[in-house]
């Protein structure tokens, strides 16, 4: 049987300014998100003979967030050739895609559809005054519509790890 099916998604999205300098926001967020590398990191875990070796590889891999860069993309580039975006020149903007195996795991074997929302993005903005801005869309929010108790504490935890990370490396109190 063929259908089609569209959910309204409501996003959370969590904003933070911080008057400190780009460089010293983009450190603080990879004080808790590991920089492995990826490629080697997955081939083992293809490899993995168990969970449990699996887990093993993912919890050294991991940073203090309990997350690992997946990739990064530098998207000022695109900006700063723009002929219509004149006021990108020398500013950055930055988008890590960082997730854990593990977590996304435990999430989609619940709701499949949290695949989509895991690993997670956080958007690194310099703004013009040379402050930063970070934007982080909750996974909790995204995994609503599904209405999964067991998803949405997994989601919970890892919104918790990643804005509270956010929350230091920019100097932003909780509310």
């Amino acid at each position: 049987m063929k259908s089609e099916q569209a959910l309204d998604v409501v996003m959370r999205r969590h904003v933070f300014a911080s008057d400190r300098p780009f460089d010293q926001v983009l450190a603080g967020i990879f004080s808790g998100i590991s920089q492995p590398d990826i490629a080697q990191l997955f081939s083992k875990l293809e490899a993995s003979d168990t969970y449990q070796q699996f887990s093993s590889l993912v919890e050294q891999a991991q940073g203090s967030a309990g997350l690992m860069r997946f990739w990064q993309l530098n998207e000022e580039n695109a900006l700063t050739l723009d002929p219509e975006a004149p006021d990108w020149t020398g500013r950055r903007l930055v988008r890590l895609i960082a997730g854990n195996p593990v977590t996304m795991g435990q999430m989609t074997r619940h709701v499949a559809d949290a695949g989509s929302y895991a690993p997670v993005t956080i958007l690194i903005e310099e703004t013009p005054d040379d402050g930063t801005r970070v934007a982080y869309d909750s996974v909790v929010s995204a995994l609503a519509p599904y209405d999964n108790a067991a998803a949405s504490t997994v989601a919970k935890r890892l919104d918790a790890e990643v804005l509270g990370l956010l929350r230091e490396a920019t100097g932003v109190p909780a509310r």
